[in-house]
Order: structure tokens, then sequence, then C-alpha cells
């Protein structure tokens, strides 16, 4: 029950898009069309799926003070958690490089379409924000921390879609001029943040 309450969480309560506005610039610019924006929301769903377990390990058998325990106990007084932010990007950054050599692999066209907004993944804020996030909320278990980096990367996945999905179909509306491009997507993304404030009346 408690990992269904963290997935729903950071998918509607905890968006990383709608309620901390971490992944902006890819969310912008990638959204122009569905197809692009699913490809870059799989992506992201991904990385943090590896990455945010990948990093919980680190954070509770290398970096943390007395994590190094049990690999000898006169280790245990020795706290590395100050090299955290330096060992999770070299995380991110390892598993983006998978995900591009995998995109550009099987899907070449979507690899195009993407650009280099594939690789810009590495310093997608929202993906760094997932590991930091999991080390704020101190989960206790590996499942809750990937439970949770999926949960995030949905909650992106259906943000980039939603607004790739409205920015499709008012290409063919009657914007102001001053507004269209991102004026109008800014708006938009601000009503629909306003939206997603509902889901936060969900108790689990």
């Amino acid at each position: 029950m408690e990992a269904v309450n963290i997935f729903v969480k950071s998918i509607f309560i905890d968006n990383m898009i709608f309620a901390y506005f971490l992944g902006m610039c890819s969310y912008l610019a990638v959204s122009k069309t569905v197809k692009t924006a699913v490809g870059l929301g799989f992506a992201v769903i991904f990385v943090l799926g590896i990455t945010v377990p990948i990093n919980f390990l680190l954070e509770n058998f290398v970096l943390k003070e007395g994590a190094l325990a049990w690999a000898h106990p006169s280790m245990a007084s020795i706290d590395l958690s100050f090299l955290s932010f330096i060992m999770f990007i070299a995380v991110i950054a390892s598993m983006v490089q998978l995900v591009e050599m995998i995109v550009e692999k099987f899907a070449p066209a979507l690899y195009g379409a993407l650009g280099i907004f594939l690789p810009l993944i590495a310093v997608n804020c929202a993906i760094l924000g997932g590991s930091l996030f999991m080390q704020e909320r101190q989960y206790t278990t590996i499942a809750d921390a990937t439970v949770f980096g999926l949960g995030s990367g949905v909650g992106w996945l259906l943000a980039i879609v939603g607004i790739a999905a409205i920015r499709e179909k008012i290409r063919y509306s009657n914007v102001p001029a001053p507004l269209r491009g991102l004026g109008i997507t800014f708006i938009i993304t601000g009503l629909m943040g306003i939206a997603f404030m509902a889901f936060m009346g969900i108790e689990l």
C-alpha cells in the first residue's frame, strides 16, 4: 500500500513539472509534437527508474555516515555525503549515455527528432531532483525508491504529452500574436499546474 501511495503522489501531487517546475527546458523545447514528447517522456522514465534506485544504494551503502560499516567496522565513522552531488550526476550521465545509444540504435528517426535534447537529459534538473528528493525523504527500501523514480518519470511523461497535445491543437486556434509560441505555452502550463493542485486532496 505504501508503494501505491508513493507512486500516485509522485505522479499527481508531487509532479516534477506542475508542483516543482523541474525539467522545464526540455518540457518546453520538445513538446511541439506528441511523438517526440512521448519518446523523451519514456526516456525520462527509464533514466529516473534506473538512477534513483542506484543512487539510493550509493547513498545508503557508500555515502552516508556509517554506510561503509558493512565493509569493515573501522570504516563506520567515514562520512562521504559531501560527494553526493558528484556521484549522483555521474550515475545520471552514465545512464543517459546508455539511453542515447539505445535510441540511436533502435529508433534513429526518434533520435533525429529529439536532437540535442536527448543527451541534455543528463542536465535535466528533474532527473537530479528525483535523486535529491529520494535522499531528502529518506525512503527506507530500494523498492520505495524505485517506485518513486518510476512515478516521477510517469508524471513528467504525463505533463509533456499533455502540453504537446494541446500545442498541436492550438496551432489552428486564433491565439493573439504576442502570445504565440512560448507565451501561450507558459499560460497553459500554469493552468495545468493549478488543475493538478486538485490532486492534493487525494488520501490513500
